[in-house]
């Protein structure tokens, strides 16, 4: 009877691992094009493609990624590099929040952090999409699949970058920014206030870099600044009610 218990368990396993992949299969097609211009951008600080794949592979975020990339260009330090990237993939904690209304009270630590370990945009979604309690070896599946994708996406990018001419290299890293710009330009067009907050980003950017008070401060330290600045005044000045953000949803 143990036996087949624990048999039925193993199939089960298999089955959820599989169809994780399965699942993961366009979202890695999606992170190998992406990540190609994070490659790019890894190249034009010095990266070697080794250093860009283990940086992707150990780091899946797009906006993370590039919050670090940037202060390494900026030559800013460890700290900074560490408070703009927690800035960035703050709204992975907001996620793992959600996901631990779907893990089973009895799965193990080592599987919650594990699965807590790759939680992305896309994988969150198809993840929490899942009916009744998550199997983790769902996300490992789709992790086997995204991750790499992702790593090798940004190494060939890399690798690409020292085979183009300049003038190509420097075309595609206007792709990186387009990407970006494809992430808020939809919310700015359907909310008037994040249009308004992305405009003001933009200038405050440009006024602190001229001003002799805000130049002594490095390029990184400003940007962490008038991030926390300006989302800080936002969600006081423009609270959303929950009603709202189910209308969103």
């Amino acid at each position: 009877m143990n036996t087949n218990f624990y048999s039925l368990r193993t199939v089960s396993n298999r089955s959820a691992f599989l169809r994780g992949m399965q699942d993961a299969i366009p979202i890695g097609l999606g992170y190998l094009a992406v990540s190609f211009s994070l490659g790019i951008a890894a190249r034009n600080i010095g990266l070697s493609p080794v250093q860009s794949f283990f940086m992707s592979l150990l780091n899946n975020a797009s906006a993370g990624e590039y919050a670090g990339l940037t202060m390494i260009a900026a030559e800013g330090t460890y700290l900074e590099m560490a408070m703009i990237t927690l800035i960035a993939n703050a709204r992975y904690l907001l996620m793992s929040c959600a996901m631990s209304q779907r893990v089973s009270p009895d799965m193990s630590i080592p599987h919650r952090m594990l699965v807590a370990f790759d939680i992305t945009d896309e994988l969150f979604g198809i993840a929490i999409a899942r009916p009744g309690y998550l199997n983790p070896n769902y996300t490992y599946g789709a992790v086997v699949v995204a991750a790499p994708s992702w790593a090798i996406g940004t190494a060939i990018g890399c690798i690409a970058g020292n085979l183009m001419p300049e003038r190509m290299v420097s075309a595609f890293s206007v792709a990186l920014f387009g990407m970006f710009l494809a992430i808020i330009i939809p919310p700015a067009r359907a909310d008037k206030v994040v249009g308004a907050l992305v405009g003001i980003s933009f200038l405050a950017s440009a006024v602190t870099s001229w001003l002799p008070l805000f130049a002594r401060i490095s390029g990184g330290m400003r940007t962490i600044i008038l991030t926390a600045a300006i989302s800080a005044a936002a969600a006081v000045l423009f609270p959303r009610e929950p009603e709202e953000e189910e209308k969103g949803q």
